[in-house]
């Protein structure tokens, strides 16, 4: 079982989302567990502040060290977490390599920032991994966080019905995936390609490869960079940036 443990000062925000298709059956088949620890309940003062003014000046507000550390603190007492994760702008740029990397833990927390961020002494102690899903700022890392806990959960073994799609999506091996199709064979004047229907699994999956190629070449060149290619790969890409599209429409 991979447990979570969300920290952030909205629990509520997450009902919705743990109650919800497959991060609810995750929970009920035993893969998974999730918790939301509002950090706000370990705040001592009178009126639960977590959050002050930055030293040095500036706009907004930052969350405070010590609500943080003592909700950190707490959690540590009841089990170790394999990280410790903040959602962050100034992160690492999350990849699948990533979810499937988490996938194989046991216990992660993850930190949700707001307002103007947090003091950095949270980040210094306790944090492993700064992840961002992309150059973009929102107002808290919920968002980002239920990203990170659903692609993660869909990896546990029995959570999805088809563990074979998983070889087959966008990013698992460095590639985006192919067009896929189903009935009706025509629809509105459109055709499905006609090897599709040809019952020739080679030529589909000869097809599907080219397809994949061809997409991430025209819509994320930068991935070819770091996919693992074949030679006959590199060929159907030469092709392409020769203006050679044959064997694309099936």
């Amino acid at each position: 079982m991979l447990k979570f443990h969300v920290l952030t000062l909205f629990p509520e925000l997450f009902t919705p989302f743990f109650e919800t298709s497959i991060i609810k059956r995750a929970q009920d088949s035993g893969a998974t567990q999730l918790q939301c620890i509002n950090f706000r309940d370990y705040a001592t003062d009178r009126h639960r502040t977590v959050d002050d003014y930055p030293f040095g000046g500036g706009a907004g507000m930052l969350l405070k060290p010590e609500p943080i550390f003592r909700a950190l603190e707490a959690l540590q007492e009841r089990e170790t977490p394999d990280a410790i994760l903040l959602m962050t702008p100034q992160g690492k740029p999350y990849r699948q390599s990533m979810a499937q990397e988490f996938s194989q833990k046991k216990s992660l927390v993850i930190l949700c920032g707001h307002y103007e961020g947090m003091d950095d002494r949270v980040r210094q102690t306790w944090v492993t991994d700064e992840i961002s899903l992309g150059d973009f700022v929102m107002t808290g890392g919920e968002i980002a966080a239920m990203a990170v806990i659903d692609s993660v959960v869909r990896l546990l073994p029995s959570v999805l019905g088809n563990q074979e799609s998983l070889a087959e999506e966008s990013h698992s091996h460095g590639l985006l995936e192919y067009p896929q199709y189903t009935r009706p064979a025509v629809f509105r004047g459109i055709s499905v390609p006609p090897v599709l229907l040809s019952g020739h699994h080679g030529k589909i999956a000869e097809w599907r490869r080219m397809q994949s190629l061809y997409r991430t070449w025209k819509r994320r060149p930068d991935m070819l960079l770091h996919a693992n290619l074949s030679e006959a790969d590199r060929v159907v890409i030469q092709r392409f940036e020769k203006g050679d599209w044959s064997g694309l429409d099936g």
